[in-house]
């Protein structure tokens, strides 16, 4: 170990779940990818990834996770926290020892479920290994930079450095903070997911091959959701708009063409919680908005009990991913 390496303290970062409270395709671009307008929401549900001294010269990553999972991570080489810590390197360049470092990853977010926890471990990495060789805060690397690194890490992982609610656009690479957006008590979230990956790029391939018109209606939705909450909204004022979020996803249709399974699952959770059921992202994760955790947590207990009693089948070859969150303020999402 290196007398630079010898320095570094632990850093310790939790990386949050994201819901897309709202999704719109707005147009094709030239790159290849398609533009968006989407309002995103950090949640309660997280990994946590620990940084701290390699032994060797080059980096490590411990993945834990529950043994079912393994198969939908793909090799660690190949993760994104890895690839985060080496970009860091090479943004630093000279400026500072950037000795080799093991991660420690436990993960708590489920994997392909539109929650991008891949993404939002890169961010969490990026961060806390600035942080760890002491170039954290803006001397060294400025946010710009910061946001440029994140981009070409992947879509959604500009987003997680904001640390809050924001409105993303772009491909995912431009991100606008939404600092005050809910006031007094988070909104609850209950995140209902069946065990099935479905893939972002799969998912976007669908929407393009059906050649979809662009739907007007959802990037009004998501403007003037936007709008809103620059202007700050309470947990029960956004609980209200549930009906119309909710269906406020341009990938809906694209989603249930390659799983259609969804479609009877997302109509019968409708009716065992009596409320709107969204999708996040490019799923499979289904979600349902409640003015509390309190709330969600009792919606939480009916739908496990209604799996466990056969009564609520979900698509995949064991029982979906059920749990109550919040929506974490841009205080909380930063601890």
């Amino acid at each position: 170990m290196t007398d630079a390496a010898r320095r570094l303290g632990p850093v310790v970062r939790l990386a949050p779940a994201k819901l897309n409270l709202t999704l719109a395709i707005i147009g094709r671009r030239s790159d290849g990818y398609h533009a968006i307008h989407s309002i995103m929401a950090p949640l309660g549900l997280s990994d946590r990834l620990s940084l701290a001294p390699a032994v060797g010269p080059a980096d490590t990553l411990h993945v834990v996770a529950h043994e079912r999972d393994w198969a939908n991570l793909g090799p660690t080489a190949d993760n994104l926290v890895l690839g985060a810590i080496a970009a860091a390197r090479a943004a630093v360049g000279g400026a500072l020892p950037t000795p080799a470092l093991a991660a420690r990853l436990e993960k708590r977010i489920p994997v392909a479920a539109g929650l991008a926890g891949g993404s939002s471990d890169a961010a969490a990495a990026l961060d806390g290994a600035l942080e760890a060789w002491g170039a954290g805060g803006e001397a060294v690397l400025s946010t710009d930079v910061r946001q440029t690194i994140a981009a070409r890490l992947g879509s959604d992982v500009a987003f997680f450095l904001v640390g809050g609610l924001a409105i993303v656009e772009g491909r995912g690479e431009q991100v606008t903070d939404l600092p005050d957006a809910i006031r007094g008590e988070p909104p609850g979230i209950l995140l209902v997911g069946p065990r099935i990956a479905v893939l972002t790029p799969a998912v976007f391939a669908a929407y393009a091959a059906a050649g979809t018109a662009l739907n007007g209606a959802t990037r009004q939705t998501s403007e003037h959701l936007a709008g809103e909450l620059q202007r700050g909204l309470t947990a029960r004022t956004l609980h209200d708009r549930a009906g119309i979020l909710a269906s406020a996803n341009d990938l809906l249709q694209a989603t249930a063409a390659i799983e259609p399974a969804l479609v009877p699952f997302r109509r019968a959770l409708a009716r065992l919680t009596g409320r709107p059921v969204g999708l996040s992202g490019s799923g499979p994760t289904l979600w349902v908005l409640y003015p509390s955790l309190e709330r969600a947590r009792a919606a939480e207990a009916v739908v496990r009990q209604a799996v466990e009693a056969g009564s609520l089948a979900a698509p995949g070859d064991r029982p979906p991913f059920v749990m109550a969150t919040v929506i974490a303020s841009h205080r909380d999402s930063q601890r």
